[in-house]
């Protein structure tokens, strides 16, 4: 052991003696040949230089867009991977049924990837995907109906051909429309008692916001329009609405040249199965702001039963109107937005959460009996809707109501400087975090070209983001508290504040509601 110590000590000894770049002097090449001394620092001789990524200026054009001799224009951007997101946007949702029965866009998203010319049902399509690894989804808002495909980068042809053929060759079959009605149906029952509200809320603000017309149109079917909706109906609409110069085809992942070439191929000329008409009566109505009140008295007491059930609450939305994606106000509108923030009062904090936003400091840990506040914001092509939804035990519906107001009239101060950065770093974040996802970047790319004809870069949006001021975000809401208020109520209303009531306290300058005295309580 002794020896073998000494022998440790002596080959440190020798080692540490050595200069550092010296070490391979005592190591030779298999064929006898010593390592050149040559310093780390130094490049090695025979080889390359190296070639360094670098920013080329080209960042600005990775958006290429190409418009086809039938008017669809085709948007892509390159992304490194071996899976491509590919899809149809068409400029036609529930917006544009004014003049059809409510519903005609609920029915397309669920028809969607049924049998069509080539395809005899929703079954060979979705083999056909697999063997590419794909996945297909329909979705459709109040101004867009959307049709994905997410696949491997080499089955881009069949892709695209599948997709052209589910959006203009259907085969919309009796049996496949009585599936739809039926799941349509239940998707109505669903809506009605699932224990999360919002997505009932939004329809309702929404109808009370543009009352009969456009973006105030109903997003799901009515059940009375359910058994009227059939083939003749949903062609007659698809007729106006679904022509090349209201779509986009959008990639990600995928050269740009490539899909222009599957686009000439599979959508040039493309007859769609319902003819083409020789004017298209598109409904052109621009979104008008009314204001007003939709309520809807329900017994939340049974809403979510079991070990741990959620308490009956009340839920309030107030909104009030902003501005178009289109106008230079809605960056800071998305500001405010963000500044608002809150959420529920179980959400779990951490950095970026957003805790320290308004609804949070100012409502939910002032008053403990607040189960929810959190800002929204919808935006459309002539038309914006910036609301707070709140919800509490019915008994304080009315105190509810006044925190909330208070909230819009205390908008209209100057914010912190402080809290003005947080929020832009945080929407900077939430922007750049999204955007490293394929679907989302594909959604953002489809919908920008498909509402201005380009696509405006991240980095262009964090600089507008950057550029707002504490003064922009003042005028901007004293512009919007100048509006109506829109007011959706949904569960036990007894203790509601008249829309008189609201309306005053938001035209006040501390947002109180008008005092009530009751000789019987």
């Amino acid at each position: 052991i002794q020896t073998q110590k000494n022998n440790a000590t002596r080959i440190f000894s020798i080692l540490r003696a050595m200069p550092l770049f010296g070490i391979a002097a005592y190591r030779k090449y298999s064929s006898g040949g010593a390592y050149p001394n040559i310093s780390l620092s130094s490049p090695l001789p025979g080889i390359p230089k190296p070639v360094f990524a670098s920013v080329d200026g080209q960042e600005k054009y990775e958006t290429k867009i190409t418009t086809l001799e039938n008017g669809l224009k085709v948007a892509s951007q390159n992304k490194f991977g071996q899976f491509c997101t590919v899809g149809i946007l068409v400029n036609s949702g529930s917006r544009h049924e004014a003049k059809y029965p409510s519903g005609i866009a609920h029915f397309v998203e669920k028809l969607a990837f049924s049998s069509t010319a080539q395809y005899g049902s929703k079954d060979e399509i979705l083999l056909t995907l697999e063997k590419h690894g794909g996945i297909c989804d329909c979705q459709t808002s109040r101004d867009t109906t959307m049709y994905a495909v997410s696949a491997e980068v080499k089955g881009l042809d069949t892709v695209v051909s599948l997709l052209s053929d589910a959006v203009l060759q259907p085969r919309l079959l009796d049996e496949e429309i009585e599936m739809t009605r039926m799941a349509v149906r239940f998707e109505l029952e669903d809506l009605n008692m699932r224990p999360d509200p919002e997505p009932l809320l939004t329809e309702m603000i929404h109808a009370a916001a543009y009352r009969g017309n456009t973006v105030g149109l109903p997003r799901f079917c009515p059940v009375d329009n359910v058994d009227k909706i059939d083939k003749m109906v949903l062609h007659s609409y698809l007729r106006n609405y679904f022509c090349p110069e209201r779509m986009v085809l959008a990639g990600v992942g995928i050269e740009h040249e490539q899909l222009v070439e599957c686009a000439r191929k599979y959508l040039l000329d493309m007859k769609p199965v319902w003819g083409t008409s020789a004017v298209a009566n598109v409904d052109l109505s621009v979104a008008q702001y009314t204001g007003g009140i939709v309520k809807m008295e329900k017994d939340m007491s049974d809403v979510s039963l079991g070990p741990t059930p959620i308490p009956e609450l009340t839920h309030i939305m107030i909104g009030l109107e902003s501005c178009s994606f289109l106008e230079d106000d809605f960056i800071p509108f998305a500001v405010l937005n963000m500044m608002m923030g809150g959420g529920g009062s179980f959400s779990a904090g951490g950095p970026g959460k957003g805790m320290f936003t308004r609804l949070y400091l100012n409502v939910l840990n002032r008053h403990h009996w607040m189960y929810n506040a959190t800002s929204y914001h919808h935006s459309y092509e002539d038309s914006g809707l910036l609301c707070i939804h709140a919800s509490a035990d019915p008994r304080q519906v009315r105190e509810m109501v006044e925190i909330i107001t208070r909230e819009f009239i205390q908008m209209a101060g100057s914010p912190g400087e402080m809290e003005l950065e947080r929020a832009k770093t945080q929407l900077k974040s939430m922007l750049m975090m999204n955007l490293e996802s394929r679907p989302v970047i594909f959604e953002d790319v489809g919908r920008q070209v498909l509402s201005t004809g380009k696509r405006k870069l991240p980095h262009e949006l964090c600089d507008l983001i950057s550029n707002v001021t504490a003064s922009d975000i003042k005028r901007v809401t004293t512009k919007m508290l100048r509006s109506k208020p829109a007011v959706a109520a949904l569960g036990d209303l007894t203790e509601l504040p008249s829309y008189e009531h609201i309306q005053a306290a938001l035209s006040s300058k501390d947002g109180r509601l008008p005092r009530m005295y009751r000789l019987f309580r």
